[in-house]
């Protein structure tokens, strides 16, 4: 079954920077598409930036800027530096991988457990 591991959350003050790591498990061939979304209390899941299998990164125009994701596509993992932190930012950030083929099985829409972010003011 495949799985994705978080870690890297936390709380720091606004202006501060957090590292987010994420790696897919479960005897993983490929995956497809890779990020992150968060989630605020009483919101909507949002996506904040994916890295495409052709190469592309997008951003939510809320961080853009200020978070960066980049991808090790060998090792099923994906990171998400976040600088400039506000505490809007604040929320649960979900790992995210779509077209994950595992054997001869693909499964699509996988979301991490969540790990917290709080940035205070």
């Amino acid at each position: 079954q495949v799985r994705l591991v978080e870690s890297g959350g936390g709380l720091v003050q606004a202006g501060e920077s957090l590292r987010l790591s994420c790696t897919a498990s479960g005897r993983v061939v490929s995956i497809d598409d890779m990020g992150w979304y968060r989630q605020a209390p009483g919101q909507r899941r949002e996506e904040v930036a994916l890295s495409t299998r052709r190469g592309y990164t997008r951003y939510a125009d809320s961080v853009k800027g200020r978070f960066t994701l980049s991808r090790d596509s060998a090792m099923h993992t994906v990171y998400l530096e976040m600088h400039s932190l506000k505490p809007e930012d604040s929320a649960v950030y979900y790992c995210y991988a779509d077209g994950v083929v595992s054997g001869s099985i693909m499964t699509n829409d996988v979301f991490g457990q969540g790990t917290q972010v709080t940035v205070s003011s």
